[in-house]
């Protein structure tokens, strides 16, 4: 049987319509999310891109507060208090990574809980540990909401996170343990990874390393949810990769370069029983969960009640 491919663009637009409908609720003072960019590196510009066109598309207020690669941690901790104390401005997005001299933990640390959309607060990871209502971290969320609409059961699964970052896989473990999976979490000192990671009915990827989970870290029938976003430079790997794929040689000799995740793509085919692609597996479920925890932020602050909020 065939492994069925998950369609994370097509959840992420159900629940930027949700948004949209809540967006409506709020009359004619909407949302407002500021987003800090500091530096020029082009992964983040292009982020923060889509993240603005995502609040033009919902109706929500957005600003970007463009700093240089030179701004210092006293100067972007100015912006952050101005921001804390603006009414119109609901949700504040620091874009990381943040220039080398930049303190950028007591950049976040200086987020309001209460405007920290990211969900990475200290205040709003003790919330997420301790079961809590607060905004949640916007990938791991994504990826919990896409296994819920996608029917995937998760209680009593065995559940395979493999990366400890604290943007994803530690969150996503302990949303998982919220749903009643039983979860090991990899890493890089992990021994006999391939092992470890075969005992996954349910297997994430978040480590960062193109196609470095193959055939042999796959459990035949699991669900696989690759997390990783990297680039392929040279023709040689894709063709590998993507063996005979004619969009994907035709994207790589007109761009120079085509994505892969963290899972070999031909893997994820031949032994899962579902994956997310990369692209559009987790990447659109991301952007709509920071609208959506944009939103929730709103109505908490102003006492606003969200029919059937996605959260």
């Amino acid at each position: 049987m065939a492994a069925i491919r998950l369609d994370g663009a097509a959840t992420g637009a159900a629940i930027r319509q949700e948004v949209a409908a809540q967006v409506a609720l709020f009359g004619d003072r909407a949302p407002g999310l500021a987003v800090i960019l500091a530096g020029d590196d082009p992964a983040s510009g292009v982020y923060v891109r889509s993240k603005i066109r995502a609040c033009h598309e919902l109706g929500i207020y957005s600003e970007q507060i463009l700093l240089p690669a030179s701004v210092t941690t006293a100067e972007l901790l100015r912006q952050v208090e101005a921001l804390n104390a603006r009414e119109d401005i609901d949700g504040i997005l620091v874009q990381l990574p943040l220039p080398p001299a930049v303190d950028a933990a007591a950049v976040l640390l200086a987020v309001s809980p209460e405007k920290d959309v990211d969900g990475f607060h200290p205040v709003n990871l003790g919330r997420l540990v301790s079961q809590r209502p607060g905004p949640r971290p916007c990938t791991p969320a994504g990826i919990i909401q896409l296994l819920k609409r996608n029917q995937i059961p998760v209680a009593g699964r065995e559940a395979v996170v493999v990366g400890r970052s604290d943007i994803v896989g530690k969150p996503l473990a302990l949303l998982l343990l919220h749903e009643h999976a039983t979860v090991t979490i990899c890493h890089s000192r992990t021994r006999n990874l391939a092992e470890v990671c075969q005992r996954g009915e349910l297997l994430f990827a978040a480590i960062g390393k193109p196609a470095m989970l193959d055939e042999r870290h796959i459990r035949r029938g699991a669900v696989v949810v690759d997390v990783g976003v990297n680039a392929l430079t040279e023709a040689a790997a894709v063709e590998k990769y993507f063996p005979g794929n004619a969009q994907r040689r035709e994207e790589f000799e007109r761009r120079g370069r085509t994505l892969i995740g963290d899972v070999d793509p031909r893997a994820a085919c031949a032994v899962s029983s579902a994956f997310t692609p990369v692209p559009g597996g987790v990447g659109p479920l991301t952007i709509a969960m920071l609208m959506a925890n944009t939103v929730a932020a709103a109505a908490a602050r102003r006492g606003v009640e969200l029919r059937q909020p996605v959260l």
